[in-house]
């Protein structure tokens, strides 16, 4: 009985001790372990709950299996027309293979590292491997935006509308953008599939890498800036060739339309100059008629208050002109 005892107070005991050494461990939602033993992978748990390993022995690691974010630092990359560019990159990835991740990663900080320098190369390679319009544009739009949409809210007439448009379609031509083959939406689809190839050896996937920002280095920049005061300056020079030759139009208008009044005011005056000198040889006639000596007395005095004030020097008066002035017979 003694015996039975004893034996009965150490299997408690002992029981007690490996109680308290840990035998289970609880697995989270959104998380997965492996049970080291001796350094070696004996188990993988990846459902929640509790779980059971060998106490002294066995060593319990666990890793996430949500979605993580990754974030690099930006980077000042070169262009395929060596045009330097700074360059933000963001990832998502996740955990598939905990046994692979353990085996050639083991931890969190060493995943992270690895990543930086798989996504940072790749993004170098690609952004240098395409022209600078394919990493800041992801579509053609821009060539073809309708610029002469916001016309038909105004109160401008047909013609003005008219106008503007072919103003618009005019410097349209003049700022058209290269096209694009690839866009950044493509180049972020390369850098993807390019991490692809590399990651799976570490027991990780990557779902996503996203261009999140890119800046103009600051030569760059003030490069853009010249060629966007360049495009600015040719649209300002159409608008003002275009507007010349709008007041050349309108000048040459208003010039036929001057030669128009004056040709038509001149045909007028003419017209009455004339009605006016027949309607004076017509008194003149008629006056004649009456009493001939008479006018040609009035016309003989008209003549002299024109012409006698305009003579310097006088040398006779014999002669007929004068006949009313000087001859004895003048009345």
């Amino acid at each position: 009985m003694k015996n039975t005892v004893t034996v009965l107070v150490v299997s408690a005991i002992v029981l007690g001790i490996l109680l308290l050494m840990g035998p289970f461990f609880v697995v989270e939602e959104g998380e997965q372990a492996l049970v080291i033993r001796f350094g070696q992978i004996v188990k993988v748990e990846t459902n929640a709950g509790l779980k059971f390993k060998m106490p002294l022995i066995d060593n319990v690691v666990v890793y996430s299996k949500k979605i993580l974010p990754w974030d690099g630092e930006p980077q000042r990359v070169p262009t395929k027309e060596n045009q330097f560019i700074w360059v933000d990159v963001t990832a998502r990835w996740r955990i598939v293979d905990p046994k692979k991740f353990y085996s050639s990663i083991t931890t969190m900080e060493r995943a992270y590292s690895r990543l930086d320098d798989v996504i940072d190369s790749i993004v170098r390679t690609t952004i240098a491997g395409n022209f600078l319009r394919e990493a800041v544009r992801s579509t053609n739009l821009i060539n073809e935006l309708k610029r002469t949409e916001y016309l038909a809210s105004t109160e401008a007439s047909q013609e003005d509308v008219e106008n503007l448009r072919q103003m618009a379609e005019f410097t349209r031509t003049r700022v058209q953008q290269e096209n694009i083959q690839k866009g950044r939406r493509a180049l972020s689809e390369e850098m993807l599939q390019a991490a692809k190839q590399i990651v799976p050896d570490f027991g990780i996937d990557v779902i996503d890498i996203i261009i999140r920002q890119i800046r103009y280095s600051d030569d760059l920049t003030e490069s853009v800036y010249n060629r966007m005061i360049k495009e600015r300056n040719q649209i300002a020079q159409a608008y003002r060739s275009f507007g010349e030759g709008k007041k050349k139009e309108w000048l040459g208008k208003l010039e036929n339309e001057r030669r128009s009044i004056l040709s038509r005011a001149y045909e007028e005056s003419e017209k009455i100059k004339g009605e006016a000198d027949a309607l004076a040889a017509r008194i003149y006639a008629e006056a004649y008629g009456r009493d001939p000596d008479f006018f040609e007395f009035w016309r003989s005095i008209e003549s002299y208050r024109t012409v006698v004030p305009n003579f310097r020097k006088t040398l006779t008066t014999d002669m007929n002109y004068f006949k009313y002035l000087y001859s004895p017979g003048g009345r």
